[in-house]
């Protein structure tokens, strides 16, 4: 719990929030990122796949009477590109945008396709939580491609005794 409560504490040092900010957490799981951040951020959206999840961080939201938190059930490749999409038909060719983009992948890191989609929502800040320091600097040089560059690094270790570390990584737009 403490090194968690460090993770999440560098993670909203670099999201950098003011309280005007529009941000994305994307595999929000239970939503404590989400609502940690939200405490910070005008609008917050989580994403997660697993339904109970949802279920669970809208129900933290609520006893922590967090209201600036919405939360959809779906993968992230997906939900994000189909809200971008529907963003641009509902607001006359307007594209979204996001101040901040959260992100703490699986193992296996993200898909190609989400990381377009970030980009495409020109974040000024994309914050990549990884536990996987492999599948992370495939990504980032992605994002590096897509006109994003690392700012800064570090790694917090979760699991003391082992070879994993989480790592968060700050990314701002070049």
């Amino acid at each position: 719990p403490m090194q968690t409560q460090k993770l999440y504490a560098k993670a909203l040092e670099y999201a950098d929030l003011h309280g005007q900010e529009t941000v994305w957490d994307l595999y929000c799981g239970i939503g404590t990122i989400s609502l940690f951040l939200a405490q910070n951020a005008k609008q917050v959206y989580g994403v997660e796949i697993v339904p109970q999840a949802i279920d669970d961080a809208k129900n933290n939201a609520k006893i922590n009477d967090i209201t600036n938190a919405e939360f959809y059930v779906g993968k992230a490749e997906e939900v994000l590109p189909e809200y971008y999409k529907e963003y641009e038909k509902t607001h006359n060719g307007e594209t979204a945008h996001a101040d901040v983009i959260v992100v703490d992948p699986p193992r296996k890191g993200c898909e190609e396709t989400l990381l377009h989609a970030m980009a495409s929502m020109q974040p000024d800040r994309i914050v990549y939580v990884s536990c996987d320091s492999a599948t992370l600097a495939r990504d980032v040089k992605v994002l590096g491609e897509l006109g994003y560059e690392v700012k800064k690094v570090r790694g917090v270790d979760q699991f003391p005794m082992t070879c994993h570390v989480e790592t968060v990584c700050l990314l701002s737009r070049k």
